[in-house]
């Protein structure tokens, strides 16, 4: 059996949020980011709390959880309907380039279609290049004409 069918791409359920932190806190170290572990698994709890507008979706490969997806959406006027965030997109090192990401957001966006999601945005720093190529090849573009600027409340 080729590694390519061994690899399992599901919806995430709130029995997954143990493995999602552990992808989430690596994820994270590889930016030096901080993360508070109670405080994402209570962040994953909310998402799964409310269906309708969220989801998540967990790789694994022979049972070993390998990477995730997560979508969060919300109204928006400028598109006059619901507007979908890929909030996380995470593979480990090991797996990279071969389909996995793309597997995730090819999940992704199909349940986003089918919520009535009418557009999708994504960050993405500056220096990822090989995520950028990812997400042009699902015909999210740059826009130079706007900056994200962000506060915690």
């Amino acid at each position: 059996m080729s590694e390519a069918n061994r690899i399992d791409i599901r919806p995430a359920t709130a029995d997954d949020i143990p493995a999602l932190v552990d992808l989430m806190a690596d994820f994270y170290a590889e930016s030096a980011f901080p993360l508070d572990r109670d405080w994402a698994a209570r962040s994953f709890a909310a998402l799964f709390a409310d269906p309708a507008r969220n989801a998540a979706w967990l790789a694994s490969l022979d049972g070993q959880p390998i990477g995730h997806t997560v979508l969060c959406s919300r109204h928006s006027m400028e598109f006059g309907g619901l507007d979908g965030s890929i909030d996380d997109l995470y593979v480990i090192p090991a797996a990279r380039r071969r389909g996995v990401g793309r597997a995730l957001l090819d999940r992704l966006v199909a349940h986003a279609r089918a919520l009535g999601v009418l557009a999708l945005h994504v960050e993405v720093a500056p220096d990822n290049t090989a995520a950028q190529a990812l997400y042009a090849a699902l015909g999210l573009q740059l826009t130079p004409d706007r900056q994200l600027l962000v506060t915690r409340l």
